[in-house]
């Protein structure tokens, strides 16, 4: 029986490797296209069968030797605040590419399946909690903009032209690889003894570890339609940074606790909590804890630093 093949655009990222890796472990064969420079043992090591560095454009994806049954278009702008200091780059990242995306499978992979990680950036800021996939969508950040236009850009080409999609509206994705965002800069501040964040502690955030999410994106392919159903993807659990920081502390063996300035960042919500039901009644489950997904990082960070000894 031929192989099927899936694209992943940005499977450089974080979260495009642990993707590949789930569905090469389910015999796809899997290409990836996007930034980064690798050779073939790093894309072998992810998952991929094959490489393509360039932009994700309408022109590079029909310069590909195959035609797709499933893209997960992982490419797009990594952070609310990088969105906030270069908006019109956040828009080409995120918009542009999922626009040419759309082009390709429209013209070109027509009976193909698009799963999307948008974001929980989407729904902005709201009083009630959890959040559920049918509230209303008031973004704060150029971040949650530009992926809410690509989430209509997805569901008006699922309807005009009958492509099979699916989203999943990613909350707090965290993992082992991840040298970014916040328990890598945590990291980083404790080995350099600084004790000081941002905020007050009390912000709230739902933790999905990232071969958790890539699961779900998996399992999203499977439910693709021209009705393009929307699923949260987070563990379904509250929990505040205070209590987040204090275990980091105590596994990377400092004693004292973090500070916080009381500052809020520019375009960060207090508080996020996903309801997950829509995603569970599709058969997947979270499984990592925030506990043991954080201890795991803790290692992966010392020995990227030389640390395992200590």
């Amino acid at each position: 029986m031929k192989q099927k093949i899936a694209l992943i655009t940005g499977a450089y990222g974080t979260i495009g490797r642990y993707v590949s890796l789930a569905l090469a472990a389910r015999s796809w064969q899997v290409v990836g296209i996007g930034h980064g420079t690798c050779n073939a043992d790093d894309w072998t090591a992810w998952g991929l069968s094959s490489w393509v560095e360039g932009e994700v454009s309408l022109g590079r994806l029909r310069t590909l030797d195959c035609r797709p049954a499933l893209v997960i278009h992982c490419a797009g702008s990594a952070t609310v605040g990088a969105s906030i200091i270069a908006p019109h780059t956040d828009f080409q990242r995120t918009v542009e590419t999922t626009a040419a995306v759309l082009e390709f499978l429209r013209v070109d992979c027509q009976d193909a399946a698009l799963v999307y990680p948008s974001s929980a950036a989407v729904y902005g800021t709201s009083d009630c909690l959890p959040l559920s996939e049918g509230f209303s969508l008031r973004p704060t950040s150029p971040y949650g903009v530009h992926k809410k236009m690509a989430e209509e850009l997805i569901v008006e080409h699922s309807r005009l032209f009958g492509l099979k999609t699916a989203i999943v509206r990613l909350f707090s994705i965290y993992g082992e690889g991840f040298r970014k965002q916040l328990l890598w800069d945590a990291c980083q501040r404790i080995l350099a003894n600084e004790s000081a964040f941002f905020g007050t502690g009390d912000e709230t955030r739902d933790w999905l570890h990232a071969s958790d999410a890539a699961e779900l994106l998996v399992k999203a392919a499977d439910h693709a339609s021209s009705s393009c159903p929307i699923v949260n993807g987070g563990f379904g659990e509250s929990v505040s940074v205070r209590d987040l920081l204090n275990e980091l502390f105590r596994l990377m063996g400092r004693a004292d606790l973090p500070r916080f300035f009381g500052a809020q960042r520019k375009g960060d919500p207090l508080h996020y909590l996903a309801d997950i039901k829509l995603a569970m009644d599709w058969g997947w489950a979270p499984e990592v804890t925030w506990q043991a997904g954080l201890a795991r990082y803790v290692t992966w960070f010392k020995r990227e630093h030389g640390l395992c000894g200590e």
